[in-house]
């Protein structure tokens, strides 16, 4: 959520910045209405100030009096007032509150300006990608509809639910070990989370109200299957308050993600590409504000570190202005060469929301120094996500006898030198 202070006080400096993301908001309009709604506050605080004074007047009077009786009949009209006041400085807040909602975050000075994914800036690629020989599509390889059952998958879900099948299986679990155990590595402590959360959950990371079209949700508990394991790690700590000296704090977790992928379900779908569950390992910060863009940057290379134990050729995008998500301030992608299909896949995005989820979120930090409460920074990214890291494992790693190498790195949990 957006900080109301600096909305009230820099207005302007607000639009500018929002006009450089993909998302409409009329501050204007939402600043007009907190004028009203201030307004329908203070007559509702002032009518029960007014009732509180006259019922404890009434209280001296004797009971039965002219004078008592009189004042009786005074405030059932003062409460039917005060009633009536309550019920619209109550509509303005929760108004106020969706609106609120509605505003994006700011991006960071630090970010690249542009209006769409063309204008995202390479700032680096890592590996070889000449070197690879026998590249071809995942889906192509001979045991591919053996061991990855997409067939089989449709008949139980639907499009988009594969089955991992017997070597392909394990290879998977290999992965996610590899992930984890980088993850213990680096700091982060490891979380088993619930794949599914309630409204306010969703609400405090961001995914609501802007991507209600993206996640499957249970009417009849009003519950959402996760799409990241973002939105339960980060709310592991909503509403709690950590010690300065806590700071900074890591928390992994893998989990099943589910995206129904609404209105792009027909792009890049083939094989792997595109799924509507699939497993990943979230890396998630919550760290003091001095320190946000540093952690980025750390964070980054956490994940960059499994790409490079896998051998795996990367590059690294800064993502534009009109290209970063609602909540995000800035944010890099990592993007892994598929030699067989000739493209990059994106395989891990690597974000700092600075204060905006915080403050959905109530989480904040108690100064060393006594001074009130903060709104910490959050920072999340994939660490990284199955289905492309394995469909460019696959393909970039063709034997010339048509099985596939494993790197070295996952033989001691995969158990093997091939898969194929």
């Amino acid at each position: 959520m957006i900080d109301v202070k600096l909305l009230r006080e820099r207005p302007d400096f607000i639009k500018e910045k929002i006009a450089l993301k993909k998302f409409d908001c009329d501050i204007d309009a939402i600043l007009a209405f907190d004028v009203e709604r201030r307004k329908a506050v203070t007559a509702f605080e002032e009518a029960r100030n007014a009732q509180n004074t006259a019922s404890k007047a009434m209280a001296e009077l004797p009971k039965g009096s002219p004078e008592f009786k009189e004042k009786v009949a005074e405030m059932k009209a003062v409460s039917a007032k005060v009633k009536e006041l309550e019920a619209v400085a109550n509509e303005a807040e929760k108004k106020w509150k969706a609106m609120l909602l509605s505003v994006p975050n700011i991006p960071d000075d630090s970010v690249p300006v542009g209006k769409t994914d063309k204008d995202n800036v390479t700032l680096y690629t890592w590996g070889d990608i000449d070197s690879i020989k026998n590249a071809k599509p995942h889906w192509d390889l001979p045991f591919f509809n053996e061991l990855l059952d997409f067939q089989r998958g449709v008949k139980v879900t639907g499009a988009g639910f594969p089955f991992y099948v017997g070597d392909m299986a394990r290879l998977v679990r290999a992965l996610l070990q590899l992930f984890l155990d980088e993850a213990k590595a680096n700091g982060y402590k490891e979380l088993m989370c619930p794949l599914m959360v309630n409204a306010t959950s969703a609400t405090a990371t961001g995914q609501l109200p802007d991507k209600e079209g993206q996640m499957y949700h249970d009417a009849q508990d009003d519950y959402y299957m996760i799409p990241t394991a973002e939105v339960p790690v980060t709310n592991f700590y909503r509403d709690e308050i950590f010690e300065e000296s806590q700071l900074p704090v890591y928390a992994c977790g893998y989990t099943p993600c589910f995206r129904r992928e609404a209105g792009s379900w027909g792009k890049d779908v083939r094989g792997l590409n595109r799924l509507h569950q699939f497993d990943k390992v979230e890396l998630v910060k919550w760290v003091h504000p001095d320190n946000g863009m540093e952690e980025l940057e750390k964070l980054r290379k956490d994940a960059e570190g499994i790409l490079q134990k896998l051998g795996l050729p990367y590059r690294v995008l800064s993502i534009c202005t009109g290209d970063i998500g609602f909540p995000h301030a800035k944010q890099f992608d990592l993007e892994v060469w598929a030699a067989g299909q000739q493209k990059w896949l994106e395989v891990s995005s690597c974000s700092c929301f600075t204060d905006f989820q915080a403050r959905r979120a109530n989480i904040r930090f108690r100064p060393a120094d006594g001074g009130k409460p903060r709104n910490v920074y959050t920072l999340n990214g994939s660490g990284l996500a199955i289905p492309r890291v394995l469909a460019a494992l696959l393909e970039n790693n063709v034997q010339d006898d048509g099985k596939v190498a494993i790197p070295e790195v996952l033989k001691k949990w995969y158990g093997g030198d091939t898969i194929g």
